[in-house]
């Protein structure tokens, strides 16, 4: 979920007649390790629903964690046995191993910038200062923790750049300690503060810095109810206890998501509340007047409305108020109600990412989600359009108003992300840090097709392989997908997909509804009574690929994390003799219960609550993948993942689907759980754990495609 704040081409290939003695030989001989059935029964609307996995649910008994183990020693008991997994570990290693700088970042007379040498488990941030001089090792995270699994998961500088805050996550957890040091010696100031989750570090000045939190929940920090979050100011040199409540401590101002940030000339504080991943309420106190009240900007949480940038009395906010796909709009501080915005950057068949740096705004826009940029100055006047690289994704374009350079990232499913840096007075472009991938990205092509769902609704997708593939459908191929939460899936570069391409195989993403691809309106095509759109779109897109004779369903897996875990896990059920292989990662599985744990219930916007109604109920007990394994059906064949400590999705979701496909699914196909320990919801998981992740998954792909050995070795 997403807070307020993702090849050679085969034309001889084994035979799938070869392979299914050998999977037999190897199901036959798997053994699930026995799960108890509770007698837990549910009420809804006068409807009984049986839990018998209801325990699983406790993440601190030892019970679940014998079982965590059992299923574990199962899992990894069948991956050893596939025999090309040590290949593709190898060449994964082999291609992670190059070095990957970020853009430069200018804090206190230094250029900081996070670097990681090839195969360290967390990014090292280090800075010089200046572009010649000698980099030094600012902050290691690799020293975090012996194992690799404490992560830094956000750097801040005071306002000369003389004091640093940062953030750590232990075990992936989203529960933060933040520390505080001085930026020239490193010395520690002050006690970490601890319990902090979901938040920003937005200094004042020198003085301190605001931040967010929840009381911490009575049971399991991992799994407990969180829904009153509480904006915070800490001043340096204070103990945490003496820290200032801003917003959040009273009924009136309950809600399970509050931010807050300071505008970049220190004058205003901009405070975000909401009750969901979608719409806001919006408030601002004039930091410079000392008695000033928080002024409400904007109420309505049918929207989402944030402060872009200020300049004296102007504010300028996006929003997409009156304008699903975004719009910039300017307003007096004095006065900021809605009734007074004037528009700047006007609504466009376009969704709309603006950004600033160095003077300017930067309107990115998604053109079917592929990047396009324009440059404005603060009267409202186009400069120019950007020239980018080529057809992919950049993101960048967000420096201090006083920058001389912009710098932003470009990249695409074959194009490893570059660095680049720009003159905002001539828009021109210069490689800043090009990377250092052994990949050949020439060899490679990806394709913007657009495909025709099941209500008739065109859905873009982007489908990269080796040039040259022969379309003679079998060319093994993952199918992406998320779709939800206005998130949108642009071309990228991944290293792990880089691997999946050359071994030969064909990835496609589908933007589906649900997603942010097309703005507001395309969002809400997809949540609550709308849920079945996306997966609608997701089957479509499979049977595109196989009527297009990319791949055929004994070629074909499907994959997605979180809500994209939601969308494997309903899709396999509705439609199971369509894919080889599932691969539901970090997954929201259990629709009737998701709300209760930790954050969850801020998800409602998306998919309604079991309590709404009955007719949401109903809605949702339809699709529920842990509701929806039948007995006796063959399922594909499955690798379900997650993480000890997430906190995010709990693996309780996970444990509930793992346990009713091995008590009723038919046939010879594994179905399997990958439990990572000490894991969270994905953010900071080390590199090494990474690659055995993958090396796992593709592995168990292509040896349940029926493959022997990996597709580019003829």
């Amino acid at each position: 979920m997403k807070y307020l704040l993702g090849a050679v081409a085969v034309s001889l290939l084994t035979a799938c007649s070869q392979s299914p003695s050998n999977e037999e030989e190897v199901n036959n001989q798997m053994q699930y390790p026995e799960t108890r059935k509770g007698d837990v029964v549910d009420t809804y609307f006068g409807t009984e629903v049986a839990d018998p996995y209801r325990w699983l649910e406790d993440d601190r008994s030892e019970e679940t964690e014998a079982w965590v183990k059992a299923q574990n020693e199962v899992t990894f008991s069948h991956l050893e046995k596939i025999p090309f997994r040590e290949k593709i570990e190898e060449r994964l290693t082999e291609l992670w191993n190059y070095e990957k700088v970020s853009a430069p970042r200018f804090e206190g007379g230094y250029i900081y910038f996070y670097k990681n040498d090839g195969l360290q488990n967390q990014y090292v941030v280090y800075r010089k200062k200046s572009e010649d001089a000698e980099a030094e090792v600012f902050l290691d995270p690799n020293k975090f923790s012996e194992d690799g699994t404490t992560s830094l998961a956000q750097l801040t500088f005071s306002e000369d750049g003389s004091i640093a805050a940062y953030s750590i996550s232990e075990g992936g957890s989203d529960w933060r300690k933040i520390i505080v040091i001085d930026a020239e010696t490193g010395d520690q100031h002050e006690e970490p503060l601890v319990d902090v989750k979901f938040s920003g570090i937005s200094w004042k000045g020198n003085e301190g810095f605001y931040y967010s939190s929840y009381d911490k929940p009575e049971g399991s920090e991992l799994s407990a109810k969180t829904d009153q979050h509480k904006l915070y100011y800490h001043e340096i040199g204070t103990p945490q206890s003496e820290d200032d409540l801003i917003f959040g401590g009273t009924e009136a101002e309950k809600n399970r998501y509050v931010g807050g940030y300071v505008t970049e000339d220190d004058r205003f504080l901009v405070v975000s509340a909401a009750n969901s991943t979608s719409g806001n309420k919006l408030y601002i106190k004039d930091l410079t007047k000392p008695d000033s009240e928080l002024v409400l900007v904007d109420g309505d949480v049918a929207y989402d409305t944030s402060v872009l940038t200020t300049r004296g009395d102007t504010l300028y906010l996006e929003t997409n108020m009156d304008a699903p796909n975004g719009r910039v709009v300017t307003v007096n501080a004095g006065n900021p109600k809605p009734d007074n915005w004037q528009d700047f950057i006007a609504h466009s068949e376009n969704v709309l990412n603006p950004s600033t740096g160095a003077g300017y705004i930067f309107a990115e826009y998604m053109v079917d989600a592929v990047s396009k940029v324009e440059q404005y100055d603060y009267d409202g006047n186009k400069v120019r359009d950007i020239a980018l690289p080529g057809v992919g994704s950049a993101s960048g374009f967000s420096e201090k108003q006083d920058a001389e350079k912009v710098y932003y990232s470009f990249t695409n499913y074959s194009t490893p992300s570059t660095i680049y840096e720009m003159n905002p007075e001539t828009g021109e472009s210069v490689v800043y840090e090009a990377s250092g991938a052994d990949f050949d990205s020439s060899q490679y092509v990806s394709k913007q097709v657009f495909y025709t769902s099941k209500d008739g609704t065109e859905v873009p997708m982007i489908i990269t392989h080796k040039k040259g593939l022969e379309l003679d459908g079998t060319n093994p191929t993952i199918l992406y997908g998320y779709g939800g939460f206005n998130i949108s899936l642009t071309p990228s570069f991944s290293i792990a997909n880089a691997a999946w391409l050359e071994m030969g195989g064909v990835y496609a993403v589908a933007n589906l509804r649900g997603g942010g691809e097309y703005g507001k309106e395309w969002h809400k095509a997809g949540t609550k009574m709308q849920k079945q759109n996306v997966f609608d779109d997701f089957i479509a897109a499979a049977e595109y690929l196989i009527e297009a004779d990319y791949t055929s369903s004994d070629r074909l897996a499907v994959r997605g994390g979180s809500n994209g875990g939601l969308l494997v896990g309903a899709v396999m059920t509705q439609r199971p003799e369509l894919f080889a292989v599932a691969l539901p990662a970090v997954g929201v599985l259990d629709m009737l219960r998701y709300h209760t744990f930790t954050a969850g219930a801020g998800w409602a916007y998306d998919y309604g609550t079991a309590e709404d109604s009955k007719e949401m109920f109903e809605y949702l007990l339809n699709y529920s993948p842990v509701h929806n394994v039948e007995q006796g059906v063959e399922y594909p064949a499955t690798l379900i993942t997650t993480g000890d400590h997430d906190d995010r999705v709990v693996p309780a979701h996970s444990f509930k689907f793992a346990a009713e496909l091995q008590d009723k699914a038919g046939g010879d196909n594994p179905q399997l759980i990958r439990i990572e320990t000490n894991a969270g919801h994905g953010a900071g998981t080390p590199v090494s754990k990474t690659i055995e992740q993958y090396s796992d998954i593709f592995g168990f792909t292509l040896y349940h495609m029926g493959f022997e050995s990996l597709p580019n070795e003829k």
